[in-house]
């Protein structure tokens, strides 16, 4: 859910930018701001002890991350990074915890975002139960084509890195190549110069 930026630059939010690679708060971090993405991408992610990434989401362009814990004030349960040069706008928490009480309609909608990524989870992990590479693939590469329109013969491109698949689903790199070319020759997806389309 978008909040108008003018209404959270009202409020006294600020634009923030932040280069590629930039993380914006640690996992363990307390939260203080309310984050929403004018332009680039945003990764929450685990790391491991050995360096392993676990991507628990990605946010685009009018998509805002981190709120479950600002809302409960709770530490932060991920990491997250800029994935590509970022321009956001930055609310503290006050200010933007009184315009929900404010505005009945704006906090229904902003709990009805929640829940919809909340019922994204639960079907993500369900999915990350089954042994079946593919199954679990499928259901990455369709939640994260949720919404985009078709690009190419009714299809719809698929902006995930092959690791980037890897990260979200906890395979290994090479299975999702494969399970990828494997997808491809039974006509589940389209492979054009690299690119995956659903």
């Amino acid at each position: 859910m978008t909040i108008n930026s003018d209404l959270l630059l009202s409020r006294g939010a600020i634009r923030k930018k932040a280069p590629k690679g930039r993380v914006l708060f640690y996992e363990g971090d307390e939260p203080h701001f309310y984050y929403q993405i004018v332009s680039g991408r945003i990764r929450m992610v685990n790391t491991s002890d050995t360096g392993k990434e676990f991507i628990q989401g990605l946010f685009g362009p009018g998509e805002s991350f981190g709120e479950p814990a600002l809302l409960t004030r709770q530490s932060y349960p991920a990491a997250a990074i800029a994935d590509e040069d970022c321009l956001l706008l930055r609310l503290p928490r006050a200010p933007f915890v009184a315009l929900l009480k404010e505005d009945p309609e704006l906090l229904f909608g902003f709990t009805c975002h929640l829940a919809g990524r909340l019922r994204q989870k639960s079907i993500l992990s369900r999915e990350m139960c089954c042994s079946e590479p593919a199954t679990l693939i499928t259901g990455v590469l369709r939640q994260h084509a949720a919404g985009c329109p078709p690009s190419v013969n009714g299809r719809i491109k698929v902006i995930l890195t092959r690791q980037q698949i890897a990260n979200l689903t906890g395979l290994r790199v090479e299975t999702v190549i494969r399970t990828i070319r494997s997808m491809y020759r039974r006509g589940d997806v389209v492979l054009e110069k690299g690119k995956v389309y659903v």
